[in-house]
């Protein structure tokens, strides 16, 4: 049993690591950060490969899958990405791209490609990291969101694709609300609302993720707040998130 796990290096990507070794199965874990994934491959018990790499790249998603075709995986965690916050006329268009190749191209790919390979074998988990951003839009974060939004369409529709074709590869979109993970630093915000551990959404994720789980919402607060997001004129809710993102950016 083999799985691959982007964004391994840190946060909810390092604890689905910890997850399935724990549950026997060997890992490749994919990071930037290569000194974090050899520290994170000393505490695991089962066999771990490393490779040191930036996904932000569509040539370098294209060379990992390259390189692992032949690796018998059975789970593809894409976990890998970033968030940013400020008024859209005002955040870096540059970065802004950077994050765009990263949650939304690299899953886009690696999805792809694997999922070609597990359809032949007839069985395979893919996992995609989404957020509770996808469930609307998000003035004062408005890229992160939308990308979001692109990352738990894709993989639903993708699962009606393998339903009708009566497939046994299960894909999963992963929208946890705030988790007390490094995205805040790097986006540069301060949830005003109590955070989730990583532990407890990896642990979520994956337990729900075996149980052929479509949309996959850690926490009951959480799962209150997307059905209250079916609610309302699509103005109000954009006024009432915009509020929030205020609060978060301070």
């Amino acid at each position: 049993m083999k799985a691959l796990i982007t964004g391994a290096s840190s946060g909810i990507g390092c604890d689905i690591a910890r997850e399935l070794s724990a549950m026997g199965y060997d890992l490749i874990i994919v990071a930037r950060r290569k000194t974090r994934l050899e520290r994170l491959k000393k505490e695991l018990p089962t066999n771990v490969k490393i490779i040191a790499s930036d996904l932000s790249s569509t040539f370098n998603c294209v060379k990992l899958y390259e390189e692992l075709k032949d690796e018998d995986i059975d789970i593809l965690v894409n976990n890998a990405g970033f968030g940013m916050c400020g008024a859209f006329t005002e955040t870096k268009l540059e970065k802004e791209m950077d994050m765009i190749d990263l949650n939304i191209k690299a899953v886009h790919t690696l999805t792809k490609l694997f999922l070609q390979d597990f359809k032949k074998k007839d069985k395979g988990y893919i996992l995609n990291v989404a957020s509770s951003a996808a469930f609307q839009a998000g003035p004062l974060m408005a890229s992160y969101y939308a990308t979001k939004v692109y990352v738990l369409n894709l993989t639903t529709a993708i699962y009606e694709e393998l339903r009708r074709a009566k497939s046994h590869v299960h894909v999963s979109a992963l929208c946890p609300g705030p988790v007390d993970t490094e995205f805040n630093k790097v986006a540069k915000v301060e949830f005003k609302v109590p955070s989730m551990s990583s532990e407890y959404v990896a642990h979520y994720a994956v337990k729900k993720m075996f149980k052929k789980k479509l949309v996959i919402i850690p926490g009951v607060q959480m799962k209150l707040a997307y059905i209250l997001s079916k609610l309302g004129t699509r103005k109000l809710k954009l006024k009432v998130i915009y509020n929030i993102q205020k609060r978060k950016i301070g």
